[in-house]
């Protein structure tokens, strides 16, 4: 064997060997257009794009529904609203802008309909439900339905909920998506709601005219909003897969059962009938005992799911919100336990907690846990 032979063997042998050695991994975060001016301007999106593939990251998460408004060119919000984009990004087309520039590197983009059902933020329901008073959720009292400061439109009502498909489905059908996310906005509804003039008289047709229970805690009317919360779920699964079986639908729920308990959102039962293709339960914790805790609830014995289903859950990690910053040791321990219980990978809320203090954060996971670059799960597994 001559010189030349050799080295083209060993080019071979090696490139097989590092093709099976390469973890597998998702390695997530979520691009916001709040606190962040990413999406901004077109080489601001090819920045972030290079820095995320330069650390290792292979998902991106950008926000393309957020307080009444898109974050690209919407025929369904034109007709509807009026408004076919957020004004920051009049004349552009900031999700068109981020899937061009993540694929020429090769990460994957997942639309983030962060707002789901919630109409606005201490707005009073905000433009969508000046236009559309009969969309407002309600709780016990006839008032609009609010928690945290959120606003709710009504996601037990056809048209909310064909809204909310609108604007999934375009999304799929205009661009070359990779997924598209709900969040704990979608579906979901707070448990103190129901009490629409709608909504009781739906339950009513299903109840031999017996009205909803004023307790909204009540076990069996907790299981009936749920229940259409699910269907909404099965419906718009259905839905994008019809337009495109290659288009994932992901989940970024609270932790369960708090999940269920809070926002009527049993995420299990996605998972064991078959509408979602990734969960992404928001273990949002500030200690690491806490955080711990609540990897330790994601099992399938707590969650009554098959162990074949845990392979579609990856945990959310909270590394920045407001002036909080994750420290890096809390971090690494978070990454650390999240392999030590076999999840392979995380997704980080959000991208700027990255950036912080010369890009410590990023810069430690490129010289640790994400040193290797990863594969996708869901290519590898196709």
């Amino acid at each position: 064997m001559n010189l030349k032979h050799f080295f083209i063997l060993w080019a071979i042998t090696f490139g097989v060997q590092k093709a099976f050695t390469q973890p597998v991994e998702l390695r997530g975060v979520w691009l916001t257009n709040v606190d962040s001016d990413v999406l901004d301007s077109r080489d601001q999106i090819a920045e972030a794009m290079q820095f995320l593939a330069d650390h290792h990251f292979n998902v991106v998460f950008p926000v393309v529904w957020n307080d009444a408004s898109t974050m690209y060119p919407s025929a369904v919000m034109e007709q509807m609203f009026d408004l076919p984009i957020d004004d920051d990004y009049e004349d552009r087309d900031p999700l068109a802008e981020v899937i061009e520039e993540a694929h020429n590197r090769n990460i994957a983009v997942i639309a983030w309909f962060e707002y789901g059902f919630s109409a606005s933020h201490k707005k009073d329901g905000g433009m969508i439900l000046d236009e559309k008073p009969h969309w407002a959720a309600r709780d016990n009292n006839g008032k609009l339905l609010t928690k945290n400061g959120f606003e709710w439109m009504n996601g037990y009502h056809p048209e909310v909920q064909q809204f909310l498909i609108d604007l999934i489905t375009e999304v799929v059908k205009k661009y070359q998506i990779d997924g598209v996310q709900g969040d704990d906005r979608l579906p979901a509804q707070p448990i103190e709601g129901g009490y629409s003039a709608f909504t009781k008289a739906l339950y009513r047709a299903e109840h031999s005219g017996v009205f909803p229970p004023d307790d909204f805690r009540n076990p069996a009317w907790q299981r009936w909003r749920a229940d259409k919360l699910n269907a909404f779920a099965r419906n718009m699964y259905q839905r994008v897969k019809a337009l495109n079986p290659e288009v994932l639908i992901c989940w970024a729920p609270s932790v369960y059962p708090w999940s269920y308990d809070e926002y009527l959102q049993d995420w299990p039962a996605w998972l064991r009938e078959g509408y979602a293709d990734l969960v992404i339960p928001q273990c949002y914790r500030y200690r690491q005992r806490e955080y711990q805790e609540a990897i330790d609830e994601l099992n399938p014995n707590d969650l009554q799911i098959r162990q074949t289903f845990m392979r579609l859950i990856y945990p959310g990690v909270l590394m920045n919100v407001g002036d909080y910053r994750i420290g890096w040791s809390f971090l690494e321990n978070c990454l650390r336990y999240n392999r030590a219980n076999h999840f392979s990978g995380e997704v980080f809320f959000f991208y700027e907690g990255l950036r912080k203090n010369n890009n410590e954060l990023a810069r430690k996971l490129l010289e640790t846990v994400y040193r290797e670059k990863a594969l996708i799960p869901w290519k590898k597994m196709r």
